[in-house]
């Protein structure tokens, strides 16, 4: 044989070598890509996003799209081919896989933390949203999650509202883990509470609670990775009375980032005219109580996802800002929001034409 015949035979079957060790070797990364991508202001699968009750609403035009990413799931395992022509793609990006998944989390357990996130950003975009229009909301702290084999445990269950620690009255959420701490782990400590079901009747029946329980149990000692300190086991967060219903139906989405075009969106149903003046705006954000815009992850896939179904504007956290920025789809403009309170402002400037104040990314 040839030795030019023999050397590109021999090339040939290192370079087919070479591909199938590419395919079959797995790699430690997971993909992120634009995922779906829901005006909030229009109907998803055959009904509106945003279905208010007992209030007046106001008909609007324009877009608030709320934006998603889609991820490999948590048991994908990712071969070398893939991982290069991730990296290489404009509209995917390849990261490690704990970035996602870390501390090794389960698919289960990842779906069922992504949807405790985006049942929370419900509420406080609703909350947001009705603090910048004055219509007022009842608010207290409750049990969100007991952990399993903690002295918590048959004790406290969630949704137990919490009124007091050791006495003391419990107005936000990060109280409880203040009074908690001031124990040593093995002391006791007192909770007083309204249980969950005397809470749903109390709304139900629109009255007081009234019947509250003093629950003393003791405490432990913290296993995480941060300063040993007495804990009970639980985590607080906060609920709502609203004034009217207010129902997000949005299905198989997850995570709390979209708790600023939530917000907007109730905020422009209950309001005269269009928020947007008829344009297509998306946008990204998580959002508290306070309409405090926090950032999110994957801010590179949403500008593309929002782009691609033709939006012109893209509220931006102003955290994700400069990551956004260094690759914006071209014809969108990325507006830099930290408050929901900036984003309206914004918007009315959108709505005015009068674009060249505009908080955009990258200034």
């Amino acid at each position: 044989m040839p030795r030019r015949t023999a050397t590109m035979l021999a090339s040939t079957l290192m370079l087919i070598a070479l591909l199938c060790a590419g395919v079959f070797i797995p790699v430690p990364y997971a993909e992120m890509s634009p995922g779906p991508t829901v005006n909030t202001l229009g109907d998803h699968d055959g009904e509106p996003v945003l279905q208010i009750a007992g209030k007046k609403t106001y008909a609007t035009s324009g877009h608030l799209n709320m934006t998603t990413v889609r991820v490999t799931s948590a048991d994908y395992r990712m071969n070398l081919v893939e991982a290069v022509y991730g990296w290489l793609a404009h509209d995917n990006k390849v990261v490690p896989h704990e970035t996602l998944y870390p501390d090794g989390k389960t698919e289960e357990q990842s779906t069922q933390e992504n949807a405790e996130e985006f049942s929370q950003s419900q509420e406080s975009a609703k909350v947001a949203a009705l603090k910048q229009l004055d219509v007022p909301v009842k608010s207290w702290v409750i049990v969100s999650t007991v952990v399993k084999g903690s002295p918590a445990q048959g004790k406290l269950h969630a949704g137990d509202v919490i009124k007091a620690v050791d006495g003391t009255a419990v107005k936000e959420p990060n109280d409880v883990a203040k009074l908690v701490t001031k124990h040593k782990p093995g002391q006791d400590v007192r909770f007083t509470i309204v249980p969950a079901k005397e809470q749903a009747a109390a709304e139900k029946e629109r009255r007081t609670p009234t019947a509250t329980q003093d629950i003393s149990m003791t405490t432990t000692t913290s296993d995480d990775t941060g300063e040993k300190r007495a804990i009970v086991g639980i985590s607080a967060g906060t609920d709502h009375t609203f004034p009217f219903t207010i129902d997000i139906k949005l299905a198989d989405v997850g995570g709390p980032s979209a708790g600023l075009m939530f917000a907007l969106g109730i905020y422009d149903k209950l309001t005269p005219g269009s928020l947007t003046g008829g344009k297509f705006v998306a946008g990204t954000g998580t959002i508290d109580d306070a309409g405090k815009v926090g950032p999110i992850g994957g801010i590179e896939m949403k500008t593309v996802g929002a782009r691609a179904k033709g939006a012109q504007y893209f509220l931006t956290p102003a955290d994700n800002c400069a990551a956004a920025a260094k690759d914006t789809p071209e014809g969108l403009t990325l507006i830099k929001v930290g408050t929901i309170k900036d984003a309206l402002g914004a918007l009315k400037d959108l709505r005015s034409g009068d674009t060249a104040d505009l908080p955009k990314c990258g200034k």
